[in-house]
């Protein structure tokens, strides 16, 4: 029994020891004995970047050790590019992955050159160092080039500081280049070959401008031509030749003076050292054309010259090349109204002028042509008395009248109130047209300040002499509303082309309604103003009883039918004169022209003959044929 107490338990029988005739190990010492044999092995993680032995290779494969617990396969085609790779040789690898489903260790020696490489390009470009690269192919807008292994882009705008048309001949070439930018997240790498020429041209520009002075003479190559000036390479950095600096006379286009991949010499007006922009000069190496005037020349002279700029304000006229003269628009003619130099000159004429100033110092001159025709307004007082009448041209309007020219460079003012007798004129468009023809009468000369005033409706008799007598006060006339004003009342329109105001207290018909326009009524005159030529008028005073028998107590009204027999005493022997002056006017208002006046003038002298004549005897044929022809006219 006591043997029996000493048999182990069931459970910790080792099972695995039946029949191995190996030495039994505990399972404390086995566990020992494999974390020893793990630690005996490098300790990897996925994705790094390893270093590994050729332990074998084929056609196809090449073993790798790593010193993991096994080898990993690569294949031969990522060792294209060493085709003298041999066992033995150490490669560096990319840990993919520890263990695939087959339990292979998986590695890449493409992947690890390119992660070392992209290392080194991103140092490259912290650096700003200049590598090299391998030119392998042409593609759209630039190169490839391989650079550490990557592909990189090379810009056809980065390949030279001049623009590249054919990209074929960089290819399979080796260049240096510069690391312009980088892509973390593509992993793209842009290289440029331009960004080294333009370090090596800035550090030339850097030398020659810290060599440069004001006013040194240097040679250069015109490099490039445009509207504003020239580009001169001056051996590594450009200057400018604005195109007023390129001649002292007047230049459309710098090609007119150079041409390309001319050798000129140039003087540096002026640089910018921080924006490397240099100034230069071509005239100045050539004496200033004023140097070389006339000594003797002096106001008064006459020169003659080509225009060569033509602008509203007046002409430029290049006395020789390089010395110009302006003619100023104003003397260019006697004529005071405006007008522009494009009205008397053009580019490229030959024109004669007198010197009106001359500044050596300044090299200024002003000209003039007036003054080679003789002041018109010299004899001005003589050629047009006060009284004459002429025939104007209209030039031009304003609010307050009409400028009118006479001949070439006399120009005179008719006042709108000088338009006329009878009609009230709001603005000179109304009376005439630009450029029309125009009969005038002089009223005022002042030949100092060359001014002159004339009238229009001074060309005829003031017809409100003759209407003093025909609208008395208290007479009555028919007439036509012709406008109503807001706040003054009714424009009349009366005989004879004249026109009255009716307030609107008096504009009341009989039957209580207003009068309205182109209503033809009976007036009575209220007030007449042959000073102010104003005729106050009134309808209601037609019908209304009070007002009649008021007026009549005062003496200030008269009916229809007295009126008309004044009227007949009045102009009796001259009524027909009047009836043709209504006929007349009439005609004038319809047709516009100017023969209204010269009626009025020759009704007004009948009119006053009236007057002396008043007296006279008349049979009675003929007053019955003049009271008629009175009835028929009102």
């Amino acid at each position: 029994m006591k043997d029996l107490k000493e048999i182990h338990p069931l459970e910790t029988f080792d099972w695995s020891a039946i029949d191995n005739k190996a030495t039994v190990y505990s399972k404390e010492d086995t566990e020992k004995m494999s974390e020893a044999y793990d630690k005996s092995f490098n300790v990897l993680n996925n994705s790094e970047v390893v270093e590994g032995v050729v332990v074998s290779k084929n056609a196809r494969e090449v073993v790798v050790n790593i010193g993991f617990k096994s080898d990993g396969i690569i294949p031969v085609a990522e060792f294209r590019y060493n085709p003298d790779l041999k066992v033995g040789d150490k490669v560096e690898v990319y840990v993919e992955n520890q263990e695939d489903a087959n339990g292979q260790l998986v590695l890449s020696h493409k992947m690890a050159r390119f992660l070392k490489s992209w290392e080194r390009a991103i140092e490259s470009y912290e650096k700003g160092e200049i590598i090299n690269g391998y030119v392998k192919s042409r593609t759209k807008g630039g190169l490839i080039v391989d650079v550490y292994g990557i592909e990189a882009f090379l810009p056809g705008s980065q390949i030279d500081v001049k623009p590249i048309r054919d990209y074929d001949v960089f290819v399979d070439k080796i260049m240096e280049f510069k690391i312009v930018k980088v892509n973390h997240e593509f992993k793209n790498i842009v290289v440029s070959h331009k960004a080294l020429i333009e370090d090596e041209i800035e550090a030339q520009k850097a030398e020659i401008m810290s060599g440069l002075e004001k006013g040194q003479v240097l040679e250069g190559i015109v490099k490039n031509i445009t509207s504003y000036g020239v580009f001169v390479d001056l051996g590594g950095v450009d200057g400018l030749i604005h195109i007023t600096d390129v001649s002292w006379g007047r230049v459309n286009h710098p090609d007119e003076v150079v041409q390309l991949d001319e050798k000129v010499k140039v003087v540096i007006l002026d640089f910018d050292e921080s924006k490397k922009r240099i100034a230069l000069g071509l005239k100045q190496l050539t004496p200033h054309p004023w140097e070389s005037l006339d000594a003797n020349l002096k106001p008064g002279d006459k020169v003659k010259g080509k225009v060569v700029v033509v602008a509203d304000y007046g002409a430029f006229i290049e006395i020789i090349p390089g010395v110009e003269g302006l003619i100023h628009v104003t003397e260019m003619s006697w004529s005071q109204h405006l007008r522009t130099a494009h009205d008397f000159l053009k580019v490229g004429d030959e024109v004669e002028a007198v010197i009106l100033t001359l500044d050596r110092e300044e090299r200024k001159m002003s000209l003039g042509i007036k003054q080679l025709m003789p002041d018109p307004w010299i004899n001005i007082a003589e050629k047009y008395p006060v009284g004459s009448k002429h025939t104007a041209t209209v030039r031009n309007f304003t609010n307050f009248g009409i400028f009118v020219e006479l001949e070439e460079g006399i120009d005179g003012l008719i006042h709108i109130s000088d338009l006329s007798w009878t009609k009230k004129i709001k603005h000179p468009a109304e009376f005439t047209k630009v450029g029309e023809k125009m009969d005038v009468v002089v009223l005022e000369v002042n030949p100092e300040t060359h001014k002159l005033s004339l009238g229009h409706k001074q060309l005829e008799d003031n017809p409100w002499d003759v209407f003093e007598s025909i609208f008395t006060v208290g007479s009555v006339h028919k007439g036509t509303i012709v406008s109503m004003q807001d706040r003054s009342g009714a424009i009349i329109a009366l005989p004879y082309g004249v026109e009255g105001l009716c307030p609107k207290a008096y504009l009341q018909k009989e039957d209580k309604s207003r009068a309205k326009v182109d209503d033809q009524l009976d007036f009575v005159v209220k007030e007449f103003s042959k000073e102010n030529k104003k005729i106050v008028l009134s309808h209601t005073k037609t019908w209304k009883k009070d007002e009649v028998s008021d007026d009549r107590k005062k003496g200030d009204f008269v009916d229809i039918k007295s009126v008309n027999n004044a009227v007949d005493r009045t102009t009796l022997g001259d009524i027909d004169a009047l009836a043709s002056l209504r006929e007349e006017m009439v005609k004038d208002e319809e047709s516009g022209s100017a023969k209204k006046a010269k009626t009025t003038k020759k009704a007004a002298k009948p009119a006053d003959e009236a007057v002396e004549t008043e007296s006279t005897t008349v049979t009675e044929p003929e007053k019955e044929a003049t009271t008629e022809e009175t009835k028929e006219m009102e």
